[in-house]
């Protein structure tokens, strides 16, 4: 499919009730048709690889059509300089996951980036750099424990982060880093209690919620029996 193609497949499945639902979960209703995800990926599924239309689709600013965007760009063909043009146009949590964990975490930059907007103050952009760490943790097959133990110190540093769409983030790669194996399972947990030490509701949150979830029954019997 080409561009006008995309877009008009995009447009006969809008819903506008569905964008009201979509913003009561916090999504950006600016320039959204509502269209679903399934659907978004059916369509990804038929046009294919495809960097150039990508481009064009993110160009466009129509926020599902972002999300294809990202469904099907190469990830070899992106670089440095489009992920940052792309975490700067991020102006909705759903794309800036949806970003992070179909294309940046298969890039070459993806660690190098992370750790980048880590230190950024912008919301979205913050947002992505944990986003990032947490679709690396979860689909990245051969990066060294070591690597994902470099992520624990910028967590701890960024959990006192108020802003929901940052600190449910840093939660996740909390979350996600800690349920790789057992040895970064005790990592994690270990951060988490350094963490809730913390004279601050959204690091003891990040905190709380993580050492639940990592010290339960289901995912520590899941971490031995795949150890």
């Amino acid at each position: 499919m080409n561009y006008d193609e995309v877009i008009d497949r995009l447009n006969a499945q809008s819903d506008a009730s569905a964008v009201e639902g979509m913003a009561r979960f916090g999504i950006n209703a600016t320039n959204t048709l509502g269209v679903s995800i399934p659907v978004i990926k059916k369509i990804a599924k038929e046009t294919g690889s495809d960097h150039t239309l990508a481009q064009k689709l993110w160009r466009s600013k129509i926020h599902e059509a972002r999300i294809l965007a990202a469904m099907i760009d190469d990830p070899k063909e992106v670089t440095e300089t489009q992920m940052e043009g792309w975490v700067k146009d991020f102006d909705s949590w759903d794309v800036c996951d949806q970003c992070c964990s179909n294309l940046f975490d298969k890039t070459g930059n993806a660690f190098q980036m992370a750790r980048k907007w880590s230190s950024r103050n912008e919301e979205f952009v913050k947002r992505a750099a944990f986003a990032l760490m947490a679709a690396l943790a979860v689909h990245d097959k051969n990066s060294t424990n070591a690597q994902f133990q470099s992520f624990l110190p910028i967590i701890e540093r960024e959990s006192t982060d108020e802003r929901n769409f940052v600190r449910k983030a840093t939660n996740w790669a909390l979350r996600q880093i800690g349920k790789r194996n057992m040895q970064l399972n005790r990592l994690a947990l270990k951060t988490a209690r350094q963490i809730q030490k913390k004279n601050s509701k959204s690091a003891r949150w990040i905190a709380s919620d993580a050492i639940r979830e990592l010290t339960s029954a289901s995912v520590q019997k899941k971490l031995r029996k795949n150890r």
